[in-house]
């Protein structure tokens, strides 16, 4: 197997990982944990296991240059602070399907927020994606399944708000990453983020009745911390690595179809043909968003 073949197999299971753990925050939240005690359990076993690679590699650098420390900063509070607070917090909310797919806004404003940082050109092929990707969006937020209570439109609202970040954080890092290796940029980005979180999420991790969880809640909430979080980093940042952000980047088109898979068949939600529609709209949107101009 080739070195770009097993790269490509990292960026598919990181995003098969981030697809099914959709699903899996949903099972544990609120019902169990609150959001904001899940991202504590995600960033301390993530930022520990990161750092625990770090001290098994002596000699590697591990600072950062003076006048990067802002933009790390930024990119901490909102690639890992603002994304996951928003993401898990809306999860717990909505559907997972409604999550992911509102997950792929993501490249949609990356296109939006390049246009206006990095000073790239908006053509019509451009504005005819963000207006179906916005378009998909927007009907998919509006629509509510008949008979449940976890289509709130502040939770769909909250998970576009971590698309939103996600992207602003993206486009921040993009000039770090010819500095440094991807995997020290995600170390210390999950750092900061961390310690954004921790203040906040403390109490309801502290409150949390563990007593009350069975073992497939430890089995779920351990699959969040470790493979939902260290694991699809790590596969992330070597499949970046080797194969760049573009070809990585693709595979997160395959999240909403992991996550509705799982949450068809393990959570009861359905698939209408108005999702469908709303799908079909934001899959073309991303299409048009990032198709090279000949």
């Amino acid at each position: 197997m080739t070195k770009n073949t097993k790269a490509h197999l990292a960026g598919l299971g990181a995003n098969f990982i981030f697809g099914i753990n959709y699903a899996i925050i949903k099972y544990v939240t609120p019902s169990y944990i609150q959001p904001l005690a899940v991202n504590v359990v995600r960033v301390l076993v993530s930022v520990s296991l990161f750092w625990s690679l770090f001290l098994m590699k002596p000699g590697t650098a591990a600072g950062i240059q003076k006048k990067d420390i802002l933009r790390f900063i930024l990119c901490g509070l909102t690639g890992i602070a603002l994304n996951q607070v928003c993401l898990i917090k809306g999860l717990s909310m909505t559907s997972s399907f409604h999550g992911a797919m509102l997950s792929l806004g993501t490249p949609i404003f990356i296109s939006i927020f390049a246009v206006w940082l990095l000073k790239e050109k908006m053509n019509a092929t451009r504005l005819a994606g963000l207006a179906c990707g916005i378009g998909g969006a927007t009907i998919l937020i509006m629509i509510r399944d008949a008979g449940s209570n976890t289509n709130n439109i502040v939770g769909d609202l909250l998970a576009l708000t971590a698309a939103i970040a996600y992207a602003f954080y993206l486009v921040l890092a993009r000039p770090l990453m010819q500095s440094y290796s991807a995997l020290h940029v995600t170390r210390w980005v999950l750092t900061i983020g961390a310690i954004a979180i921790l203040p906040i999420g403390w109490g309801p991790f502290i409150h949390t009745d563990w007593q009350a969880f069975h073992a497939s809640h430890w089995l779920a909430l351990g699959f969040v911390a470790v493979a939902g979080t260290f694991l699809g980093y790590l596969l992330s940042v070597y499949a970046l690595s080797i194969i760049g952000p573009s070809a990585t980047g693709s595979y997160i088109y395959t999240q909403p179809v992991f996550a509705a898979i799982v949450s068809t068949l393990f959570l009861g939600d359905h698939f209408t043909l108005i999702k469908a529609a709303a799908t079909a709209l934001i899959f073309a949107g991303v299409y048009l968003v990032n198709r090279k101009r000949s």
